[in-house]
């Protein structure tokens, strides 16, 4: 069975989509991976909570307590490493993980470094995308799920979903109905990327 670690800073929906999956009864419908280990940069994310209720185990590695990002990551990455047997877990799943990765945790986890965004990249990197979809009078917006590179949101695109914009949507509505999308998308395009 393959391990793959997920990466948290906040609630963790997309996480608990990627959870279930993979703890399915069904072979045919099942993820094909353990989740290992579910870490959050923030003591106080929520999904620290929803992941131990689902038998995972958790770890806060505070970003405040390093001197700097390269630190931090270094830190980071020898944590994801002790949680697979080999030192090498197949993924590495950012799940709303609000951390701009340096160039050498991305090399170190190169191929094996997934996220989801909250836009139908390449539009919209970055943060504050449905109201910048909306600000640009978009007719619709989505979720894309794609490789982590060094360059902050450009890696290659494994899965997007498509939403409508509505008359009169604000960020938080568009948002709610992006959000369902992703969590159907994140574990297929994951399940997809472990069968490769």
């Amino acid at each position: 069975m393959k391990n793959i670690v997920i990466l948290i800073s906040g609630g963790g929906s997309n996480m608990a989509s990627i959870v279930r999956a993979a703890q399915r009864e069904s072979w045919e419908t099942r993820l094909q991976a353990r989740v290992a280990a579910v870490i959050s940069n923030r003591p106080q994310a929520g999904g620290l909570a929803i992941a131990r209720d689902m038998g995972i185990a958790t770890e806060v590695l505070d970003h405040r307590a390093f001197p700097d990002r390269s630190a931090f990551d270094a830190a980071l990455a020898e944590r994801i490493d002790h949680y697979d047997p080999q030192g090498k877990p197949a993924l590495v799943v950012l799940a709303g993980f609000m951390r701009v990765l340096t160039p050498a945790f991305v090399t170190h986890f190169e191929g094996r470094l997934v996220n989801i965004h909250p836009s139908l990249l390449p539009a919209f990197t970055g943060l504050h995308t449905h109201q910048r979809a909306l600000d640009a009078g978009c007719r619709v917006a989505g979720a894309t799920v794609h490789m982590v590179t060094a360059q902050l949101d450009e890696g290659p695109i494994l899965a997007q979903a498509v939403v409508p914009v509505l008359e009169g949507d604000t960020a938080q509505t568009l948002a709610a109905r992006v959000v369902t999308q992703e969590h159907v998308m994140y574990p297929r395009a994951i399940a997809s990327l472990l069968r490769q």
